[in-house]
């Protein structure tokens, strides 16, 4: 029987049944596009000609022999046909006259992780395939750890591939207690381990005669009897503010996905962010009128008064209001193949908001194999951390194990807009709404007018040996001479003193420009030119210190020395070291510079003197009135 001779009762019985999102998970190879072919086919949920054409593709791309490779039902990618590994995330919707399914099939291998991640984001229950012939490895542990945190509570142990190994209850035992041990620090409810076949379709929807000491469900009976935790609809309503409809003065709405809980026309709701309260109006579903909407219903809404909402807000219960913060400490997944640097500006993307975002503290990395929580200064692409984050300005959050929507999050990376990492908020850092800047009756502007003129931070970036500290000290020395208050901050110098616990990895450059910008900007209150000589060979450390200070307070001026100039001249003989591999993470050498892509101010030590180029330096600043009183 196929799905075409389902009874119109069954139909009808399916269609009001409740559904149940899952993910099929696990290392690359451990059988799950086959065990989601084999479940649709054995269902009889197949149409006639999608059974013809999985017959015919097994035929061409299968890897079963004559039989049926049921993997290639969902492995529609050519590549992953060929390579027969599932690269992307497949979506199948099923139905049993007792309950509908979405499963989410995703990728095995590890460079995959973020594929797996996505699909596990929405699912209510994940199956985990153990190879039994392999047992638990590295991906099995890894993908466990990230279903746990992504809320997932409901975990299958499906210990595949049981005829390779002779349907052997010891070695399924083995397998079952391996993994209960691992999880026993993970937030799973259940663990239900099921010894299967999916190729031979053993324990999948029938019981199997070869596995006579197992006593539990097959797959299909628990999936189908299975209890799904509380739904988004039952949570607190949320509705972050994608779209502000004003076709003219008359009308303002409101559209957004309804991201949890559920609601009604009268209802109070509050703007997060800014507190202002209103009743919904209306809501519309499309051009038709509803008195209610749910999760997951893509509506929009109108409020009773004129109250400030903009794209990115998140309309929210009355007597269930989020957090409002500018930090948090979050779990982060890192997706991206060049590593988390604390300290490093980024995007954060959560609802319709998008932030700058900085990672301020790296707190552990989980160890995917044995959940030690183990101190580190980077994540590597694929690896679990916990962190403190610092945003922009204060964003509506929920801690994720409460509310998967408010608290959930993606960091971007700000020049090439890939998603670096998923993030699941913990907590919010409750210090971020205790602390205020104090108020000074001594501004920086008072300051400036005292010492006859405008605070500025003159940033010197260049190669090793391009001269940006002769020309910085050689500006000092001229403004000096004009009676104005300077003072110079040296990378050398720096690192003798409130830099000396620092290297050279990326990381450590990174807290290196962090710290001195820092520094940089409380001098700049106090009224001072400051000049600033440091490699700072990333561009994003360079506009991290840009965005400290007002506009026009930071001045970027790029020192351009060809290397090979830059090799001769060598005062240091540290290009000498490098090549000989004394000094590992050498800008220009092993480790990449940045030039600046827009600075104020561009010298070529080429083609001037050192002196000349102070002048220039000089002229700038009296051209752009710096060197004036406020």
């Amino acid at each position: 029987m196929n799905i075409g001779t389902f009874s119109l009762e069954a139909v009808a019985a399916a269609a009001s049944a409740d559904t149940l999102r899952f993910l099929t998970c696990g290392s690359v190879d451990d059988g799950k596009s086959t065990l989601i072919g084999r479940l649709l086919y054995d269902s009889q949920l197949l149409m006639e000609d999608q059974v013809a054409e999985l017959e015919r593709d097994s035929l061409k791309h299968g890897t079963a022999g004559d039989d049926i490779d049921f993997a290639l039902l969902v492995d529609g990618l050519e590549a992953e046909r060929e390579q027969g590994i599932t690269i992307d995330v497949a979506y199948r919707f099923f139905a049993t006259p007792r309950r509908r399914f979405i499963v989410a099939d995703t990728p095995g291998h590890e460079q995959y992780t973020r594929n797996m991640a996505t699909g596990a984001s929405t699912a209510d229950l994940a199956i985990l395939l153990v190879d039994a012939t392999k047992g638990l490895l590295t991906q099995t542990r890894r993908h466990a750890l990230i279903v746990s945190l992504l809320g997932i509570r409901e975990v299958v142990l499906a210990v595949n591939k049981m005829d390779l190994v002779g349907f052997d209850e010891a070695t399924f035992d083995d397998i079952v207690a391996d993994f209960e041990a691992f999880a026993r620090q993970l937030e799973f409810r259940r663990i239900t381990a099921i010894p299967m076949s999916a190729r031979g379709g053993d324990n999948v929807t029938l019981r199997s005669a070869n596995t006579p000491w197992y006593r539990g469900p097959v797959l299909l009976e628990h999936l189908e009897t299975v209890e799904i935790g509380a739904r988004a609809d039952s949570e607190p309503f949320r509705m972050p503010v994608q779209w502000v409809c004003r076709p003219d003065r008359t009308f303002r709405g409101f559209s957004g996905l309804v991201g949890s809980g559920r609601a009604s026309v009268g209802d109070p709701v509050v703007v997060a962010r800014s507190g202002r309260e209103s009743r919904i109006a209306r809501i519309m579903i499309g051009a038709e009128e509803r008195d209610h909407a749910v999760a997951g219903q893509s509506i929009m809404l109108t409020l009773a008064d004129e109250v400030d909402v903009s794209r990115g807000d998140v309309l929210v219960a009355k007597d269930a209001r989020p957090e409002v913060t500018d930090q948090f400490a979050a779990h982060l997944i890192w997706m991206d193949e060049q590593h988390l640097l604390p300290g490093r500006q980024y995007l954060l993307k959560n609802g319709g908001k998008v932030v700058a975002a900085q990672v301020t503290d790296l707190k552990h990395r989980l160890d995917v194999n044995s959940l030690e929580q183990n101190a580190a200064k980077v994540l590597e692409m694929n690896e679990v951390g916990f962190a403190n984050l610092a945003l922009g300005e204060p964003i509506a959050i929920d801690p994720y194990a409460e509310n998967r929507e408010t608290g959930a999050f993606i960091l971007i990376d700000r020049f090439t807009n890939a998603t670096v990492a998923a993030g699941m908020i913990a907590h919010s850092l409750r210090r971020a709404s205790n602390i205020h800047w104090q108020a000074l009756e001594v501004d920086k502007a008072a300051r400036g007018r005292l010492k006859h003129q405008k605070p500025t931070v003159l940033w010197f970036t260049g190669l090793s040996g391009s001269g940006k500290s002769t020309v910085a000290n050689i500006v000092d020395r001229k403004l000096y001479a004009r009676g104005r208050h300077t003072y110079m901050l040296d990378g050398d110098n720096i690192r003798h003193g409130i830099n000396r616990d620092l290297g050279f990895t990326d990381a450590d450059r990174v807290e290196n420009i962090r710290r001195v910008a820092e520094i940089a900007r409380l001098m700049a209150d106090a009224g001072l030119i400051v000049l600033v000589s440091f490699i700072s060979p990333f561009q994003s450390e360079r506009d991290m210190a840009r965005r400290l200070l007002p506009e026009g307070e930071f001045i970027e001026i790029f020192v351009d020395t060809p290397i090979e100039i830059c090799r001769e001249r060598d005062p240091k003989g540290l290009y000498a070291r490098a090549d000989a591999g004394e000094i590992k993470n050498f800008t220009g050498i092993d480790s990449p510079y940045e030039a600046p892509e827009a600075p104020e101010v561009h010298l070529s030590t080429v083609d001037e003197t050192p002196e000349a180029l102070a002048d220039r330096i000089v002229a700038f600043l009296e051209a752009e009135g710096r060197l004036a009183g406020i």
